[in-house]
C-alpha cells in the first residue's frame, strides 16, 4: 500500500536532527543506551575514586532492604520498598523496575492471584524481602513480601521480568512482612546441573505454609513450572524443615530469623537468632517473664537432599565479664597473614566477623546501645561439630535441639569413621550442639550501636568495616585475636542506622552502605586526608603510605616510582627528618649560609630548591645528605611587628625541582633584638641579643657597643631599681624619695642626669633625681597632691629615667604611696584604725585626723595609735539589727556605730541587749565601727529594752558607755498554717507558712521531718521554703520551724504525692514564634504551681507559662523555637528537646515520645506598594501571605488569628495564602494589625473613605431639582390627556395590519406544508449515480502526515554521492534499528520535547517521520504511544491545567503521534464503511440548500439546518434550466444545469462546475476564480457575466451583487465557462470578488459549531476602500440586532420562517441515519 523505504525515512530524520543542532551527549540519551550495553566500565573509569555519592529514596515510604553489586562491572542493584533500581557505581539511575503497592491481605493463602480471597484487601506495600544475584543466567532474583513472597527473576540488564512464579505453594517462600527475615544461598555445581538455591526464613507463626529452611530448584528458564520446586519431595522425607506445632504450644511466638548466610567449602551455613527453649514447657512471654534469646550457627551439605546434615550450634562473645549473645550482623571473609597467626589457622582460610549486642534479652524499646565486634574461626566451628558428631555416633547425649524434637531423644550408636565432610545419615539427626563456641571480641562501643558488618584482606591485613546506629561507619584494622585498632570513623549517612546489607565495589576502592532512605558510596580508604608524613603513616590505615617527593598521603600504586629506594614510606620510621644549623639568624644578617641535613630522602640527582614560605626561593647545593642554601637577601627580610614578640618563625621548605613541590621541611627563626627597649627583657630572650647600657640599645653584635664596660648580656649586670619598703609620702609635705639599685650607669659627656617620673592621676610629674653612686639613687625634696577625699591612699608608678628617656629597669615594680590622713577617717576610732607607719593622729581640739606635725594643738591633745593617749572617748550607737527576736535567744544581733574599740578585748563581756548579756563574736568584729553578738535566753520578765556597749577593760566609766536610741523587742514566734500542704515527690513546691513574728531573729530553719525545706524569704506574719525531693516516697510528713534557738511547732503536715505525668499534647505542633494554645492531658497537674512548657534548639532554651484548669488538664502557650532569621527557611524544624518544667520534676523535662514539631512562621505581605490601601465602606480587607495554615498531618492546622482595624477587630476567614477580614463600620485612615502566635505585624494602613455628608449648595440644587420634576409632571399630565384620544385613533390602524399580517402567516404556512409533502425522491436520483472521489492511501496519509508539501524527501530515492551512499546507508539501517529500540525511541523523542528551540513544527514533523518508519509495526507503535502519551497525562497533572484541555491543540509529539496512528487505521473504515454514507450526507445537505436562495455574503440560507443562518424573510425567486458546455471540450453534448435567477455569477460558476465535475475528486477541478463565465445569445453575441461591474447598482452607500435576473438571463440559456479575461465591459475596480470567491459551500463547512459561535463569526461586510460603499447580495447586514429583524421581516414575525428548518432536516434525515 505504501512504497516508502525505511532507509529513506530513516536519512530525513538523521538530516532533521542535524538541523537541530542538539547536544551529542545528552545524558538522557546516554542513560538509555547504557541500558542496553555493558558499557558501564566506561563510568566507572571516569569517576574520581575518593570521590562520594550518595542515592536518596524517591519515595520516605519506600525505604531501602537489600543491596547486591555485580562483581562483573561495578552496577549497583538496589531492593526498595515497592521498587527494584539498578545503579551505575555512582548511584545514578539507569532502569527501575516496579514491584509494588497493590491490592493484598497478609491472610489471603493461597495469594489472591491465584484464586479469590475473602478477607478484605487494600493497598499494600511490597517490601523487598531478598536480592541475589544468579551470575550464571544473567538475572536478579527479587523476592517481596506481596502475595506471600513471591518472587521476581528480572535480567541483570535491564531489569525486564524474564519470570514471576506465583501458582504453586512452592512459589510462596515467606509471608513475614520484614525485610531481614529472609536469607538465600545459591550453590553452584559446575555447568551440567542447574544451580540450587538454599532459602532460610522466619515463619510468622506460620509453620505449616512455610519451611524454615529448605533447598530449592533454581531452573535455567525462569518460566519453567519447576522453578522454586523442593530439590526432592517424596511422601516421607523432603529438602526442608518445618517449625513443629509443638513447639508453638510451648512459645506461642517462636520464630528464628535468619541474619547472615553463606556456603564455603561442601557446606552452607546460615547464622540464626531464636528464642531458648528451655527444659520443659513454658507458658511463653505471654506470663511476662522476658523470653531469652540465642544466637546459633546452622550447618548443612550442599548436596544432601534429605536434609540429614542438619546441625546447629550456640556462638556468643564475652568481653570484660559481659557476655554479648544478641547477633546483629555477621560476614564471612578470609582471616589475611596476620590475623591467621593469631587464631592459629591459615591466611587463606574462612573467619566470620560478628556484631552482638549486650545479654540474651530482647528490649525493642530499650535497646542496649552496647555491642561488641567479635571474630570466628570457621575451621574451629567445624572441629566443635564434628566432635559433636563423633560423640552423638557413640551413644553419648542427646540430639539436643528442643524446638524441632520437643522431647529430649538419645543419640543411636553406630559403628563408622566421621571425617571433615560426613553429611550424616537418617539416624542421629538433625543434631544439636549444646556448648557454645565462643569468639574473640575485637573491640566493644556501649555508645554508638554497631548494626553491620564487611571485612577483607589488604596486604595481609584484615580489615572490617561496621556501621552503627548514627549512621557512621567505623574502620578497624584486626592484627590479633585481641588487637582491633578502630583507625577512622566516616559519617556515611545523614541519619542511620546503617542496614545489615553492605557491598564492597568490585576493586575494593569503594564501600556501599545505606540507611533506609540512603544508600552512600564512600571510599574504603581517605589517605587525601592527611597533610603530613607522621599523621598518614600514624593513622593506622594500610592502604595509606607517605610518596616523598610528591608530598602527598595515598595508596602505593598511586605513588609515581613508588618501588624506588625512599620514595614511598609506609613505616613512620621511615619519614624524612630535617635539621638547619644555624637554625635562626637576625634581621640583619643576610645571606648567610645555612646547612640543611636531610634524613630518609630518596635520589636527589634532579636537584633541590630552598624556600622561606613565601620570602625567597633559590637553589640548593645538594651533597650526599646535606643541602646548603643561604638565608635571604635584605630586600627579603621579613619584619618583626613588636606588638608580636621579638622572633617570627619561618617553615624552611626543601623542593623538589623533579616534581616541584615541598617534600620536607624544619622551623627556622629570624629575630630582631631592636624590639627590646629594656635590659633585662633584651638579656631575657632566647637569641643571642646584648645590652648596650650607654646607648640603652639591644643587639645581636656586641661590637656595636661604645665601651667594652657597656656591654651587658646577664640579668645580673642590668641597671635597675632593687625592691624597696613601701615608699609613703603624706600629700603636701616636701619630701625626698631615696631608692636602692645597681649598676646604675654614670651619663657620658653630652648625656643628661636622672630623674624621677610619677604619674599622679593621668597627669606626669618629672622630678630631678641624684645619683650617689651605681648603687643609690635620690628623687630630691618635693611635695605631692591628689585631688579627691573618697580615697585615703593612692599607690602611684615611679619610673626612674636618665639622659632624657633611658628608663632603668624596676623588676620589683616599686611604686610610691600618697596619703592623706583626713580622708575617710571622720571619727576617732577610724583614725586611730590607719596604718600606724602613716604618722596620723586625732587633733582632739579641731576633732579631725591629721598628721601630727599639723595639729596646732599641744601633744596631751593628740591621740595616736599604741601612745599614751590612745583611748577614743564618747563611743556611738548607729544602728541596731534585728530590732527582735525570741526569748529563747541566739539571735545573732548587729551594731555598727563610731569609736566601738580598737581591740576584741574592750568589748568583749561589754554588750548587752534589753538588759541580756550578749556575746559578741570575734568574727563579726569590725574595730571601731561594727559588733556581732550572739543573745542569751531571757527571762519572762523581759520584753524589751536598748543595746549598751562598754568599750574598755575594767570598770566602765560614763564617757566609754554608748546606748542605743531604738529599743531590741522579746517576742514568741507561732506558725499557724502552709499552704501548698502537698507536692510531687521530686521536690520543687515554694510552700508558704503563715504565723506571727516570723520575721523575728537573725537566722531560719524549716524541716519536713528529716529533712531540710530551702529557706526562701519572710515578713511578719508568712515565710517561704522550697521543698527537696523526698528520701521517704510518699506520704505525709511533719513541719516545724527553727528561729534562733526557737523550736515552732504545730499539727502541720506536708504530703508528698505521686509526681505528675503527661499523657498527650494536642496539638503537637506550633509556629516558630511560639504563642500558639497547646492541651496537655496527664496526672496531678494541679499539684504544681508555676508549671512552664519548654523547648530546647541549638543550646538555647526557652520557656512559656501553662495555665491549669485542673487535676489532669492544663492549658499551655507553646515556646518560640530560637531559631535564627538566617535559617527560617520552608521547612519544619523538631526541638532537640521537649518537655516541661514543674517544680523539680526531672523526668518531664525532656520528652522522649514527643513528636512535637514547629512550623515556618506565617508570612504578611504589604497591603500595597505604598503602604495605604484605598477601600469603600463595607468593602473587605485581603490579607495576602503564605503559611497560613501549617501543613499538619492531620490536615490543615488552624492558628487563632486576630486582626485589628483600628482598635477594633474583625471577623476572619482564613485560608493557605489569604485572610478575608469584613471590615467594621469605619471611616478614615486606621492601621491595621495582625496578631497569631508570637507574632504581630502591620501590613500597612487602609483609609475607608466615607459618602461625603450634603453641602449647603447640593441641598439647594435637590429643592430646585424637586420644584423643576413637579412642573414637569404637570406638563406631563396635560401631555397625556391630548395623546389618550390620538391612541385612538392609532388602534384602529393597527387592529387593520394584524388582519393583514395573519393572513400572510397563513400563506407562509401552506407553502412550508407543501414544501414537507414534496416526494424526496429528486434529491436521490442525482445521488445515486455519483461516484465516490477516493483518494489513494498515499495521498491520503502524505497530507495528513505532511500537509503542504507536494515532493516530500520521503517520497524520493536517496539523494547522495555514490562514494558515501554504502556508508550513509549503513548508518540509515543502524538508526533504523535504534528507532525500534523502545527505551531508545523514547529516551530520543524526551530529548528532543526538552530542547528549548524544538518548535511546534519541529514536533510535528518528528511524529509524522517516525510515524512512517512504524506504520508496518503498529503494535510497538502502540506500545510506544502509550508511555508517551501516560508522560503527557502526568505533565498535565502535574501542571494542575483542566483534563479537557489535554488533546486540544497539538503541541507534544505524542499528540501529533496519536492523529496520525488514527489516520492509518481509519483509512479502511472510511473506504469501506464510512466514507460513502458521509459523502451521500453532504451531497443531500448540498443539493437541498441549493434548492433555495443562498446569501453569498452572510452565508445565509432559506434552507439550512442553523437557526442562526436562516434567510427570515420572503425572498421571490425561480428555477432556471442553463445549457452549459464542457470547458474542456466544447463538442461534447451540453449539459443541463438547474440554477436560481436569485444567484450571483460566483455561485452560477460553482454549480456548473459541480455538475461537469460530478465524479471528480475537487483538488483535481478547475477553480470558479480562474474561470469567466459567458453568456453565449443568439448570432455569436456573448455577454461576460460578473459579480461586479460597471452595471452594477447602488443605492445610497449599499452596493448589490449581480444576479442572473439583474442580466435578465432566460431559462435554457447557453453558458460557457472560459479563462478569466478582462474587456471594457466588465472592467471594474480591483475589490471584484475578492470576498465572494469563497463559495457558500466552503461557509457552510468553515461555521461550525454553537449557534452563539457562527453569529460571532459571520462575516462583515467591510466599506469599499475607494468607494466607502458597501456590499450586499440578499440580505444587508446590520451591525444591530434591533434592527435586523425589522428590515428583514417587512414587519412580520420572522419565527414563522423557522418551519424551513424542520423541512431541511426531513429531506436529509435519511441520510443521516
Amino acid at each position: 500500500m505504501m512504497s516508502l523505504t525505511r532507509t529513506r525515512t530513516c536519512f530525513f530524520v538523521y538530516c532533521f536532527l542535524s538541523s537541530l543542532e542538539l547536544p551529542v551527549t545528552s545524558q538522557t540519551v546516554v542513560h538509555a543506551a547504557q541500558a542496553h550495553s555493558a558499557g558501564s566500565q566506561v563510568i566507572t573509569a571516569s569517576l574520581q575514586e575518593d570521590e562520594y555519592a550518595s542515592f536518596h529514596a524517591e519515595n520516605p515510604a519506600w525505604k531501602f532492604n537489600h543491596i547486591a553489586v555485580d562483581y562483573r562491572n561495578g552496577n549497583v542493584y538496589l531492593g526498595a520498598v515497592n521498587r527494584i533500581y539498578k545503579l551505575s557505581p555512582s548511584l545514578e539511575v539507569q532502569v527501575s523496575h516496579e514491584t509494588g503497592p497493590d491490592e493484598d491481605n497478609r491472610k489471603c493463602y493461597p495469594p489472591r492471584i491465584v484464586q479469590p480471597c475473602s478477607e478484605p484487601l487494600s493497598l499494600t506495600n511490597n517490601v523487598n524481602k531478598m536480592l541475589l544475584m544468579d551470575y550464571r543466567e544473567n538475572r536478579l532474583l527479587a523476592c517481596g513480601s506481596l502475595y506471600q513472597g513471591i518472587c521476581k527473576l528480572l535480567r541483570l540488564d535491564d531489569l525486564f521480568k524474564l519470570g514471576e512464579p506465583f501458582h504453586k505453594k512452592e512459589h510462596y517462600l515467606s509471608g513475614v512482612n520484614e525485610s531481614g527475615s529472609v536469607f538465600g544461598v545459591i550453590v553452584s555445581y559446575g555447568n551440567a546441573s542447574p544451580d540450587m538455591l538454599f532459602i532460610a526464613t522466619a515463619v510468622d507463626g506460620k509453620p505449616e505454609y512455610f519451611p524454615t529452611i529448605s533447598s530449592r530448584k533454581l531452573a535455567r528458564n525462569s518460566e519453567e513450572d519447576g522453578m522454586f520446586a523442593y530439590v526432592f519431595h517424596d511422601e516421607f522425607v523432603a529438602s526442608m524443615i518445618k517449625i513443629p506445632s509443638d513447639t508453638f504450644t510451648v512459645i506461642p511466638d517462636f520464630d528464628i530469623y535468619y541474619i547472615y548466610g553463606f556456603a564455603s567449602g561442601n557446606f552452607v551455613y546460615f547464622l540464626t537468632l531464636q528464642p531458648e527453649m528451655g527444659n520443659g514447657p513454658t507458658t511463653g512471654s505471654s506470663t511476662g517473664r522476658e523470653q531469652v534469646y540465642t544466637s546459633k550457627i546452622v550447618r548443612l551439605c550442599k548436596a544432601d537432599t534429605a536434609f540429614n546434615s542438619y546441625v546447629e550450634v550456640p556462638i556468643g562473645c564475652i568481653s570484660g565479664n559481659v557476655e554479648y549473645r544478641l547477633l546483629e550482623a555477621a560476614y564471612l571473609s578470609k582471616a589475611g597473614a596476620i590475623l591467621a597467626r593469631s587464631l592459629d589457622v591459615e591466611p587463606d582460610d574462612d573467619v566470620l566477623f560478628t556484631i552482638f549486642s549486650k545479654g540474651q534479652k530482647r528490649r525493642p524499646r530499650q535497646a542496649s546501645q552496647d555491642s561488641a565486634l567479635c571474630v570466628f574461626s570457621l575451621r574451629k566451628i567445624n572441629e566443635k561439630i564434628k566432635e559433636r558428631l563423633q560423640s552423638c555416633y557413640k551413644g553419648e547425649g542427646t540430639l539436643d535441639l528442643a524446638w524441632l524434637k520437643v522431647k529430649d531423644i538419645p543419640c543411636s550408636s553406630a559403628l563408622l569413621t566421621i571425617d571433615d565432610d560426613f553429611c550424616g545419615l537418617d539416624m542421629n539427626a538433625p543434631l544439636g550442639v549444646s556448648e557454645m563456641v565462643h569468639g574473640k571480641p575485637l573491640l566493644t562501643d556501649a555508645v554508638d550501636k554497631m548494626t553491620s558488618v564487611i571485612a577483607y584482606v589488604y596486604k595481609n591485613h584484615s580489615l572490617v568495616f561496621v556501621g552503627t546506629k548514627n549512621g557512621r561507619v567505623k574502620k578497624i584494622r584486626v592484627d590479633g585475636s585481641s588487637r582491633a585498632l578502630q583507625y577512622e570513623t566516616v559519617q556515611a549517612v545523614d541519619n542511620g542506622p546503617i542496614l545489615r546489607d553492605m557491598a564492597f565495589s568490585p576493586d575494593h576502592h569503594h564501600l556501599y552502605v545505606m540507611s533506609e532512605t540512603q544508600l552512600s558510596r564512600v571510599p574504603v580508604e581517605a589517605c587525601g586526608q592527611y597533610s603530613t608524613c607522621s599523621e598518614c603513616l600514624g593513622s593506622g590505615d594500610p592502604h595509606c603510605g607517605w610518596c616523598v617527593l610528591h608530598n602527598m598521603c595515598t595508596r602505593k600504586e598511586k605513588c609515581e616510582r613508588s618501588s624506588e629506594p625512599r620514595r614511598f614510606a609506609s613505616d613512620i620510621k621511615q619519614c624524612v627528618r630535617l635539621s638547619v644549623h644555624p637554625n635562626n639568624i637576625s634581621v640583619s644578617q643576610f645571606s648567610v649560609t645555612l646547612v640543611l641535613e636531610a634524613h630518609n630522602v630518596p635520589e636527589l640527582s634532579a636537584g633541590v630548591n630552598c624556600s622561606f614560605e613565601d620570602l625567597t626561593e633559590m637553589n640548593g647545593l645538594v651533597e650526599g645528605n646535606r643541602i646548603k642554601c643561604f638565608s635571604p637577601a635584605e630586600k627579603e627580610m621579613p619584619r618583626i611587628i613588636v606588638d608580636k614578640g621579638d622572633h617570627q618563625v619561618v617553615q624552611l621548605y626543601l623542593k623538589s625541582k623533579e616534581t616541584g613541590l615541598a617534600f620536607a621541611n624544619t622551623s627556622f627563626v629570624f629575630y630582631n633584638c631592636s624590639v627590646h627597649k629594656s635590659c633585662l627583657s633584651c638579656v631575657s630572650s632566647p637569641y643571642q641579643c646584648h645590652w648596650c647600657k650607654y646607648r640603652h640599645d639591644c643587639t645581636h653584635d656586641p661590637r656595636t657597643c661604645s665601651f667594652q664596660e657597656g656591654r651587658v648580656k646577664k640579668a645580673e649586670g642590668c641597671p635597675q631599681l632593687l625592691p624597696a619598703d613601701r615608699i609613703l609620702v603624706p600629700v603636701d609635705v616636701v619630701k625626698p624619695i631615696t631608692l636602692r639599685a645597681k649598676n646604675l650607669p654614670q651619663p657620658q659627656s653630652g648625656q643628661r642626669g636622672y630623674e624621677c617620673l610619677l604619674t599622679i592621676q593621668g597627669s606626669e610629674h618629672r622630678v630631678p633625681a641624684l645619683r650617689f653612686n651605681s648603687s643609690s639613687v635620690q628623687c630630691q625634696n618635693t611635695s605631692y597632691f591628689y585631688d579627691g577625699m573618697e580615697m585615703s591612699s593612692l599607690p602611684v608608678v615611679l619610673t626612674v629615667i636618665w639622659n632624657g628617656d633611658f628608663t632603668i629597669d624596676n623588676p620589683a615594680n616599686n611604686k610610691v604611696h600618697l596619703y592623706k590622713c583626713d580622708a575617710q577617717r571622720g571619727s576617732c576610732g577610724l583614725c586611730l584604725k590607719a596604718d600606724p607607719l602613716f604618722g596620723c593622729v586625732w587633733c582632739k581640739g579641731d576633732n579631725r585626723c591629721t598628721l601630727k606635725q599639723h595639729c596646732p594643738h599641744p601633744e596631751n591633745q593628740w591621740l595616736e595609735h599604741n601612745g599614751i593617749n590612745s583611748k577614743c572617748t564618747h563611743p556611738r550607737i548607729t544602728q541596731i539589727k534585728p530590732l527582735r527576736g525570741p526569748r529563747e535567744g541566739g539571735t545573732l544581733v548587729t551594731i555598727r556605730g563610731e569609736n566601738l574599740g580598737l581591740d576584741f578585748r574592750e568589748i568583749q563581756d561589754n554588750v548587752k541587749v534589753a538588759q541580756v548579756d550578749c556575746t559578741p563574736i570575734r568574727e563579726g568584729y569590725i574595730p571601731a565601727e561594727q559588733i556581732v553578738c550572739e543573745m542569751g535566753k531571757a527571762e519572762k520578765s523581759q520584753y524589751t529594752g536598748n543595746a549598751e556597749v562598754c568599750v574598755g577593760v575594767g570598770e566602765c566609766r560614763p564617757e566609754f558607755m554608748a546606748k542605743s536610741s531604738k529599743n531590741y523587742y522579746f517576742v514568741i514566734p507561732r506558725i499557724i498554717n502552709l499552704k501548698p500542704s502537698r507536692g510531687p515527690v521530686s521536690g520543687g513546691t515554694i510552700v508558704n507558712i503563715t504565723g506571727s513574728h516570723l520575721d523575728a531573729g537573725s537566722n531560719v530553719s524549716i524541716m519536713f521531718k528529716d529533712q531540710p525545706c530551702t529557706y526562701l524569704r519572710r515578713g511578719g506574719q508568712w515565710l517561704t521554703c522550697r521543698t527537696h525531693a523526698s528520701l521517704n516516697g510518699f506520704g505525709n510528713v511533719s513541719v516545724s520551724v527553727n528561729i534562733d534557738r526557737a523550736h515552732l511547732q504545730k499539727d502541720l503536715r506536708f504530703e508528698y504525692v505521686e509526681d505528675p505525668t503527661i499523657t498527650k499534647i494536642e496539638p503537637e505542633w506550633s509556629i516558630y514564634s511560639g504563642y500558639t494554645p497547646v492541651t496537655v492531658t496527664g496526672t496531678n497537674l494541679d499539684i504544681i504551681q508555676t508549671p512552664l512548657i519548654r523547648a530546647k534548639y541549638n543550646n538555647h532554651e526557652t520557656l512559656n507559662l501553662c495555665q491549669v484548669l485542673g487535676p489532669t488538664t492544663m492549658l499551655c502557650q507553646a515556646p518560640e523555637l530560637s531559631i535564627s532569621l538566617a535559617r527560617q527557611q520552608e521547612v519544619p524544624e523538631r526541638p532537640d528537646e521537649f518537655g516541661f518544667k514543674l517544680d523539680d520534676v526531672m523526668a518531664l523535662m525532656a520528652l522522649n515520645n514527643s513528636n512535637f514539631i514547629y512550623y515556618p512562621n506565617p508570612e504578611f505581605e504589604p497591603l500595597s506598594v505604598s503602604g495605604v490601601l484605598e477601600l469603600k465602606p463595607g468593602s473587605p480587607i485581603i490579607l495576602k501571605g503564605r503559611n497560613f495554615l501549617p501543613p499538619t498531618n492531620t490536615g490543615n492546622g488552624k492558628l487563632n488569628y486576630t486582626v485589628f482595624i483600628g482598635e477594633k477587630p474583625c471577623m476572619l476567614t482564613v485560608s493557605e495564602t489569604q485572610l478575608l477580614c469584613e471590615s467594621p463600620n469605619l471611616t478614615g485612615r486606621h492601621k491595621v494589625l495582625a496578631r497569631v502566635g508570637g507574632i504581630e505585624f502591620s501590613p500597612g494602613v487602609v483609609h475607608i473613605m466615607s459618602d461625603s455628608p450634603l453641602s449647603s449648595t447640593a441641598i439647594i440644587g435637590i429643592a430646585a431639582a424637586g420644584a423643576l420634576l413637579i412642573l414637569f409632571i404637570v406638563v406631563v399630565l396635560i401631555a397625556y390627556k391630548r395623546k389618550s384620544r390620538e391612541s385612538d385613533l392609532t388602534l384602529k390602524r393597527l387592529q387593520m395590519q394584524m388582519d393583514n399580517l395573519e393572513s400572510r402567516v397563513a400563506l407562509e404556512c401552506k407553502e412550508a406544508f407543501a414544501e414537507l409533502q414534496t416526494d424526496i425522491h429528486e434529491l436521490t436520483s442525482d445521488l445515486d449515480g455519483a461516484g465516490i472521489p477516493f483518494l489513494d492511501y498515499r495521498t491520503y496519509t502524505m497530507r495528513v502526515l505532511f500537509p503542504g508539501i507536494e515532493e516530500h524527501p520521503v517520497l524520493r530515492d536517496l539523494e547522495v554521492p555514490g562514494y558515501r551512499q554504502e556508508q550513509v546507508e549503513k548508518g540509515l539501517k543502524l538508526f533504523g534499528q535504534l528507532i525500534n529500540n523502545k527505551v531508545f525511541l523514547l529516551c530520543f523523542i524526551r530529548t528532543l520535547e526538552a530542547q528549548r528551540g524544538f518548535s511546534m513544527r519541529d514536533r510535528g514533523n518528528v511524529a509524522s517521520l517516525i510515524m512512517t518508519v512504524l506504520q508496518s509495526k503498529l503494535e510497538y507503535a502502540t506500545d510506544v504511544l502509550k508511555h508517551l502519551l501516560s508522560d503527557l497525562i502526568d505533565r498535565n497533572l502535574e501542571s494542575k491545567n483542566h483534563p479537557k484541555l489535554l488533546l486540544r491543540r497539538t503541541e507534544s509529539v505524542a499528540e501529533k503521534m496519536l492523529t496520525n496512528w488514527f489516520t492509518f487505521l481509519l483509512y479502511k473504515f472510511l473506504k469501506e464503511c464510512a466514507g460513502e454514507p458521509l459523502f451521500s450526507l453532504f451531497c443531500a445537505i448540498k443539493q437541498q440548500m441549493e434548492k433555495g436562495p443562498i446569501d453569498s455574503i452572510t452565508g445565509e440560507a432559506r434552507y439550512s439546518l442553523s437557526e442562526d443562518k436562516l434567510i427570515r424573510q420572503q425572498i421571490d425567486y425561480k428555477t432556471l434550466v442553463l445549457n452549459c458546455i464542457h470547458p474542456e471540450n466544447e463538442k461534447s453534448p451540453e449539459i443541463q444545469v438547474k440554477a436560481l435567477n436569485c444567484d450571483t455569477i460566483s455561485q452560477v460558476k460553482e454549480k456548473i462546475l459541480d455538475a461537469i465535475y460530478k465524479n471528480v475528486p475537487h483538488s483535481h477541478r478547475l477553480k470558479a476564480s480562474d474561470m469567466d463565465l459567458e453568456w453565449r445569445q443568439g448570432r455569436g453575441q456573448r455577454v461576460i457575466l460578473q459579480d461586479e461591474d460597471v452595471t452594477t447598482k447602488i443605492e445610497g452607500d449599499w452596493k448589490r451583487l449581480n444576479m442572473l435576473f439583474h442580466y435578465q438571463v432566460p431559462d435554457n440559456a447557453v453558458m460557457a465557462l472560459v479563462p478569466k479575461q478582462v474587456t471594457a465591459y466588465n472592467s471594474v475596480n480591483n475589490s471584484t470578488v475578492s470576498r465572494t470567491s469563497a463559495s457558500k459551500y466552503e461557509n457552510m463547512i468553515k461555521y461550525t459549531g454553537s449557534p452563539d459561535s457562527l453569529r460571532s463569526r459571520t462575516p462583515m461586510i467591510t466599506p469599499d476602500l475607494e468607494s466607502g460603499v458597501k456590499v450586499w447580495h440578499l440580505v444587508k447586514n446590520h451591525e444591530h440586532g434591533d434592527q435586523k429583524e425589522g428590515d428583514r421581516g417587512s414587519k412580520m414575525v420572522s419565527e414563522i420562517y423557522l418551519t424551513r428548518l424542520l423541512a431541511t432536516k426531513t429531506k436529509t434525515e435519511a441520510y443521516m441515519e
